[in-house]
């Protein structure tokens, strides 16, 4: 009696993950420009597919990035554009604000 209700116990709990997995990320290449940008916007930071085997996220502000990091123009392939400027991405920049100073 005791297996069985485990059994069951798992069997609920692996029903109720299920649709997390199942889940995808959004195809940049199936959208407008205008629609991925819009996206961008409403929930600040997408993770688009943007390649058969590629992903890639793009964010809406600077508080999606690290402490050391910048924002940059993201550019990506959508349905209507070869290069959109969907959004931007968080990238550390070549070189410092501050500059190079070995002394410091």
């Amino acid at each position: 009696m005791r297996k069985r209700r485990l059994f069951i116990a798992a069997l609920a709990l692996a029903g109720t993950c299920q649709p997390l997995a199942a889940q995808q990320r959004p195809d940049l290449r199936t959208m407008t420009c205008a629609q991925a940008q819009s996206l961008v916007r409403q929930h600040g930071a997408v993770v688009f597919t943007t390649g058969q085997h590629t992903y890639s996220m793009f964010v809406s502000n600077i508080s999606y990035c690290d402490r050391n990091q910048q924002l940059f123009v993201q550019y990506g392939p959508t349905r209507d554009a070869r290069k959109c400027p969907v959004a931007y991405e968080c990238k550390e920049p070549l070189f410092p604000r501050g500059g190079f100073n070995r002394w410091d």
